[in-house]
């Protein structure tokens, strides 16, 4: 919403209305100028920042997909080790029950 410059009556009775009108024509001109330009500035950060977190997201997401197969690398090698453990348990209880109820 454009704020339209405004003089007081003194700058219109010292000067006349017609350069005072102008007066104000070019500090509304300027002002919109201003105005134009910050917006182009603010608009082109934007898309610098927007650049900067896309990336920052991307890498972001590959950390975790590594992380993520790191811990399932592990985890498998856990479950394959317990999975181990309990199989043998499982053998020796069978050979032990075998070998009592045989006697």
């Amino acid at each position: 919403m454009p704020v339209t410059a405004k003089l007081s009556r003194g700058f219109y009775e010292k000067l006349g209305d017609e350069l005072a009108n102008e007066l104000v024509e070019w500090f509304n001109q300027v002002d919109a100028t201003y105005r134009t330009d910050l917006r182009e500035l603010n608009e082109l950060n934007f898309a610098r920042f927007d650049a900067k977190l896309e990336q920052r997201v991307a890498e972001l997401r590959a950390e975790i997909r590594v992380g993520l197969q790191t811990l399932e690398t592990k985890l498998i090698r856990w479950m394959f080790l317990f999975w181990i453990g309990q199989a043998a348990t499982t053998v020796g209880l069978v050979f032990g029950i075998v070998k009592l109820v045989g006697r």
